[in-house]
């Protein structure tokens, strides 16, 4: 029997404000193919159009994409490289796409350990979509969830020992504030592709009560209507924020 496919979410049906996505599977999908690991991330990069361009389309406010980690530096030079050359090649072909469509670039990150032709690429796309309000696209470079929280923590206590802030004034949302997300909501909904288990660092101070969903499908493969699967049973799922309902 042929599976049905689900409808397009409707953007007033308890949409998620803030998505985000761990990106996971190039590898594997380029193995199973017998192809060299960087087609596998070349035909990644057509399922990031695919989310951004729907996430966008369904209303979507934030879309936060783990793209390269701060353990992906201990991959082959080769590869790295590879990843940086196709990072280029995205921007340019998707700028004026982000531009016609209202959507803001941000990066989160240690964009200074990313190769100066890199970073200059994102500031120049970061300077030119700054006006967008529609949907913000955050790639998360270079980056790690435990490396934010030190990042975090060593600005708080500079604030402190130059008395700029009293001990008594960190609170949680105050802590929040120095982190890289500090103007955008915590994910409503965590997506992993590949269908491995774990969070490999990503956000971890962010995601305390976001909804998460693994599936099995590689990377690639994920498509507009899993997407909207997903997004469905989303809607579905009670969140209570550690609250007991009456």
């Amino acid at each position: 029997m042929k599976s049905e496919v689900p409808e397009k979410p409707d953007a007033s049906g308890h949409l998620p404000l803030h998505v985000a996505v761990i990106m996971d599977g190039n590898g594997r999908w380029a193995k199973k193919r017998m192809l060299n690991r960087v087609k596998g991330h070349e035909k990644g990069a057509d399922a990031v159009r695919m989310i951004v361009r729907t996430s966008r389309e369904i209303g979507i406010r934030h879309l936060t994409l783990f793209a390269f980690s701060t353990e992906n530096w201990q991959r082959p030079k080769t590869e790295i490289k590879a990843l940086m050359e196709l990072l280029k090649r995205f921007l340019r072909s998707e700028k004026q796409e982000m531009i016609d469509n209202n959507i803001r670039l941000n990066i989160i990150g240690e964009m200074e350990k990313l190769p100066a032709d890199v970073a200059d690429n994102l500031r120049q796309t970061m300077a030119e979509t700054d006006g967008n309000d529609a949907m913000q696209l955050n790639l998360a470079l270079s980056y790690g969830g435990r490396s934010e929280i030190a990042m975090a923590c060593a600005a708080i206590a500079r604030k402190v020992k130059n008395g700029e802030a009293d001990i008594t004034a960190i609170t949680p949302d105050f802590f929040a504030t120095h982190l890289y997300t500090a103007d955008i909501p915590d994910p409503d909904l965590l997506i992993r592709t590949s269908g491995e288990y774990r969070i490999s660092n990503f956000l971890l101070w962010q995601i305390a009560y976001s909804e998460l969903f693994i599936t099995p499908t590689l990377w690639p493969d994920f498509s507009r209507e899993e997407y909207f699967g997903i997004l469905a049973e989303y809607k579905n799922r009670e969140r209570r924020f550690g609250r007991v309902d009456d």
